[in-house]
C-alpha cells in the first residue's frame, strides 16, 4: 500500500487558569495516510510519461541538428518528423482534454509528417511544448475527472482509457527515436538502459 506524508503543527496550551490561549509548546507532527487510487494513478502515470520523455531527450543530446533529419530509408521517418508528430498529437489530445474532442480541427496531422526546416533548438522547443501540455493536463485531473468520458475522433473513451492509449502511443515513438539514434551513433552510442553483460 502507498502512503502520503502529512504534517501538522499542534499547540499545547498551559494548564493554569488565565493562560489557556498562550501556547506552552509547539509540536511538529508527521503522520501518514493511505493514498487514494486517484493519487496513486496520477503519480504513476506522470512517472511513466517522464521516463520516456527523458529517454528521448538523452537521445537528442547525442545527435547533431543534421542527424535529427536522418532517415534510415525512404519509407521511414526522421527523428525530426517523429518530434513534429508527437508534439502535434500531444497539443491536440491534451488541450481542453475534458471538454473537446482530442482530434482538433486545426491540427493538420499530415503536415506533421512533412520534412521541415526547424533548427534543433526549435525542435526541442516543440518537444517541450507538447510534453508540457500533456503533463499539465494529467497533473490537474481530479478524482471525479477519472470517471468522466472524453472523445477522440468521435470515439467515447473513459479518461483512464484515453490516458492509457497515449501511454502506449508515446513510448512506441520514443522507441523509434532511440533506435534511429543507435543506428546513427553506432559504436559511439551512449547506452540509456542496463548494458549487456560482457
Amino acid at each position: 500500500m502507498s502512503y502520503e506524508c502529512k504534517k501538522a503543527i499542534v499547540s499545547l496550551p498551559y494548564a493554569k487558569e488565565g493562560k489557556a490561549n498562550k501556547p506552552k509548546k509547539i509540536l511538529n507532527i508527521t503522520y501518514y495516510l493511505p493514498m487514494s487510487f486517484h493519487k496513486i494513478y496520477i503519480a504513476s502515470t506522470l512517472k511513466r510519461f517522464n521516463i520516456y520523455k527523458d529517454l528521448g531527450e538523452k537521445t537528442f543530446a547525442q545527435l547533431s541538428e543534421a542527424e535529427l533529419y536522418f532517415r534510415p530509408n525512404e519509407t521511414s521517418n526522421s527523428i525530426a518528423i517523429i518530434i513534429q508528430h508527437m508534439a502535434g498529437n500531444m497539443i491536440s489530445r491534451w488541450t481542453d482534454f475534458l471538454t473537446t474532442d482530442g482530434e482538433k480541427e486545426n491540427r493538420g496531422r499530415d503536415a506533421e509528417f512533412e520534412h521541415g526546416n526547424l533548427s534543433k533548438d526549435e525542435l526541442m522547443d516543440l518537444w517541450q511544448r507538447g510534453w508540457s501540455c500533456c503533463l499539465a493536463a494529467i497533473q490537474n485531473l481530479t478524482e471525479a475527472d477519472l470517471q468522466a468520458t472524453v472523445y477522440i475522433r468521435g470515439e467515447a473513451l473513459t479518461v483512464i482509457d484515453a490516458i492509457q492509449r497515449q501511454l502506449a502511443h508515446y513510448p512506441y515513438h520514443v522507441g523509434q527515436i532511440i533506435y534511429i539514434g543507435k543506428i546513427i551513433r553506432d559504436g559511439d552510442w551512449k547506452n540509456l538502459s542496463m548494458p549487456k553483460k560482457s
